[in-house]
């Protein structure tokens, strides 16, 4: 099987030249922003929103940002309920919402434990890496314009200063919600009701490189909408992809995981379907 699953970008930003460059140009996607009035509009769509149960789940590791993080998940109007699981023991500031510890396994088979320990039903169910950062307003605008464009797989964009392995996944400016042909497995992402309940439980994989190839066929098939929401781009800048282990083993693991699964090949996975600059009427 060829390597049709890899993005071909490391996603790299730690060169200073092109930190800078990235910087500069997130000074003038803000600009942009503000002039076609994005953020009015995001609010106006989450505004118009009815009450949605949302349920986030995330694994994180001691020293993460997973604390900031869920100070950034308050709703004005949303049922929250927050399910996060430590590799470790549970830091003093998420113990009310940590529901599993001592986690060792990989990412989506500790999320599986997660999700096991917090049932109940939702209408969105948001999954977060511990190393984002988000930006005001998040939820109810992320939410809002996944619920309005009637999103089942979806993601924010990241900042252009991220390191990002998908170009598709970057902030567009001008823009609410990009529909797209691929939604990325980090580092947050959003199922709807109906792609959850066909997706989840996630395989039992250490990394999951070319999972999110294999949902994007699967949503092709069944005719889900896939989307990148620009309006609420967050932060992945920590560390660059793949650097906390290593991707030979990441690259094994899909090879064989979609060995014989349907999957969207990577040079496909950049196919924007539609902008929305507007809400819809």
């Amino acid at each position: 099987m060829s390597d049709d699953f890899l993005s071909g970008d490391a996603g790299d930003v730690t060169h200073p030249w092109r930190r800078v460059k990235r910087a500069a140009g997130e000074l003038a996607f803000a600009a942009v922003d503000r002039a076609a009035r994005v953020g009015r509009r995001a609010d106006a769509v989450a505004a118009a929103t009815p009450p949605q149960r949302v349920l986030v789940a995330c694994v994180y590791r001691p020293g993460s940002l997973a604390a900031e993080a869920a100070r950034g998940l308050r709703s004005e109007r949303h049922e929250v309920r927050l399910a996060f699981g430590a590799t470790a023991d549970a830091e003093p500031a998420l113990l009310a919402t940590t529901v599993a510890t001592g986690l060792g396994g990989g990412k989506f088979e500790n999320l599986n434990l997660v999700l096991e320990a917090a049932p109940g039903e939702f209408d969105w169910l948001l999954v977060l890496d511990d190393d984002v950062r988000l930006p005001e307003r998040f939820l109810d605008r992320f939410v809002g314009l996944c619920s309005h464009f009637e999103l089942d797989l979806a993601q924010p964009a990241q900042s252009q200063r991220s390191h990002s392995a998908w170009r598709v996944t970057r902030r567009r400016p001008a823009s609410l919600v990009r529909e797209t042909r691929f939604v990325e497995i980090g580092p947050l992402t959003a199922f709807g009701r109906r792609a959850a309940g066909e997706l989840l439980p996630f395989p039992p994989l250490r990394f999951g490189w070319g999972l999110d190839l294999h949902w994007a066929a699967l949503a092709a098939e069944r005719g889900w909408r896939l989307g990148v929401v620009d309006a609420t781009p967050v932060r992945h800048e920590a560390a660059v992809v793949g650097s906390a282990y290593r991707t030979r083993d990441a690259r094994a693991e899909a090879a064989t995981f979609l060995a014989d699964r349907p999957h969207l090949p990577a040079a496909s996975a950049g196919e924007v379907v539609a902008t929305h600059r507007r809400a819809l009427r």
